[in-house]
């Protein structure tokens, strides 16, 4: 506010008024506890096309893979893709055996226990796993 002194009173010269930014921006979404886990769903789907392109397609562009069998981090698409290469060999098939879902506005976190089933020679693979997902 910008005061003036007029006529013996002090009155209002300027008031300016404005939404914070913060509000201004859109929202993003939050995704409930099972649409998180859909999410896990249609990496799974994903797996099962035994496509490493459509696997890497479910990645953010910055994201980070520490794989399951492998001990080398990935961090750009070419390498994502070239994990699944070798991996989806395997036909691998997860199930969530437990885990945790925490979600906000434009992210969410889905962490805990999965196996896969390797659908090329039966073998299990029991791993921790954690997903974090950004709106994009």
């Amino acid at each position: 506010f910008v005061y003036v002194y007029e006529d013996g009173d002090w009155k209002i010269a300027h008031h300016h008024s404005s939404q914070m930014p913060e509000e201004v921006q859109p929202k993003k979404p939050v995704l409930s506890d099972q649409e998180v886990r859909d999410l896990f769903n249609l990496w799974n789907d994903a797996l099962a096309t035994l496509d490493p392109a459509q696997v890497a397609a479910r990645y953010s562009k910055e994201a980070i893979l520490l794989p399951t069998v492998s001990d080398e981090p990935r961090t750009d698409e070419e390498r994502i893709t070239d994990y699944f290469v070798n991996f989806l060999e395997k036909k691998p098939q997860g199930v969530i055996k437990q885990g945790m879902v925490r979600s906000g506005e434009g992210w969410a976190k889905d962490a805990g226990v999965y196996e896969f089933t390797m659908g090329a020679t039966g073998d299990k693979v029991l791993a921790r796993y954690s997903f974090v997902y950004v709106y994009e």
